[in-house]
């Protein structure tokens, strides 16, 4: 992966060449396979990252690297390729504290009373966008900490997706410096982290509980399938779709959702003008959308 440095030089030098309309039809084309849209003011973004690619594959011209995306017989390698280069992000684990205490002290034991009186005993988390894996083996820790007592002789499980490849990568290998894990309870750290010089790798009891795969949360198909889950955290990453697009991927998690299941975006985010079949729930410091069921009532206030 490209350092800072390096992607500032190229962001910078793609300024130059903004007005050609073969970039306007990569971005267009770059959201109807998966939703990001880039705005006006962003647009360098998206042709310093493509300038890179163009760079691999041998494309002189935005309109030569427009061929590889939709007539070459790898097309579809390399959308996916530069997907992987303009979706990169930063996280860290523990992010949100407030989401942390929200998960511990009133969702997880909401769905304990709600499963329990359907007999069922396991919940499912799915962490959507989960980037290099930093919120879905928190989401795991904190499911472990709560089989010693809340959910003894539960089970649980951690669906974990992205739509960058390499991303899935990282996040499948579990090692990260200390700037990641510098949230971490040093309990926490202590327990469920084995240090290596400046690197801490997330260990195996931790690991087992989670399956990391690829998904495009704008393919219907494989979207459908994603179903009976419980929780569901997709923190800054609809912030990348339009309006369509969002309410789009919002009514597939409300699909997935069971029934007085919970779904909690980005601090800053919200479902305001997108959808309104979820009640907010507010938590100290965090907020939370709730799926109605039947025969519960709402938890939080």
């Amino acid at each position: 992966m490209a350092n800072e440095s390096t992607l500032l030089k190229d962001e910078a030098a793609a300024t130059e060449n903004l007005g050609d309309p073969a970039w306007i039809r990569i971005r267009d084309l770059i959201y109807q396979v998966s939703g990001i849209y880039q705005a006006e003011n962003k647009f360098y973004l998206l042709v310093g990252r493509a300038n890179r690619r163009m760079k691999v594959v041998g494309a002189r011209t935005p309109r030569e690297y427009l061929d590889f995306l939709t007539a070459r017989p790898n097309r579809d390698s390399e959308m996916r390729n530069l997907l992987n280069e303009i979706t990169i992000g930063e996280t860290c684990l523990f992010r949100s504290q407030p989401q942390v205490d929200a998960l511990r002290k009133v969702v997880i034991p909401s769905l304990v009373e709600t499963k329990k009186k359907l007999a069922f005993t396991k919940l499912r988390f799915w962490s959507a966008g989960c980037s290099t894996g930093e919120e879905s083996y928190t989401l795991a820790m904190i499911l472990l900490e709560e089989t010693q007592a809340l959910l003894k002789g539960w089970t649980f499980e951690v669906v974990a997706t992205d739509l960058n490849d390499r991303s899935v990568a990282k996040a499948q290998e579990g090692v990260y410096n200390d700037y990641a894990v510098r949230n971490v309870p040093p309990d926490f750290l202590k327990k469920y982290f084995k240090q290596s010089g400046p690197e801490f790798r997330v260990a195996d009891s931790v690991k087992t509980h989670i399956t990391f795969s690829r998904l495009n949360m704008l393919d219907d198909s494989k979207m459908l399938f994603m179903r009976g889950l419980d929780v569901i955290c997709c923190c800054n990453v609809l912030i990348y779709f339009d309006g369509k697009s969002k309410t789009r991927t919002i009514q597939h998690f409300y699909n997935a959702l069971m029934p007085n299941g919970y779904f909690f975006l980005g601090h800053s985010e919200s479902l305001y003008g997108i959808s309104e079949k979820f009640h907010l729930v507010h938590f100290p410091g965090a907020t939370a959308y709730w799926k109605p069921g039947e025969t519960s009532s709402k938890a939080g206030s």
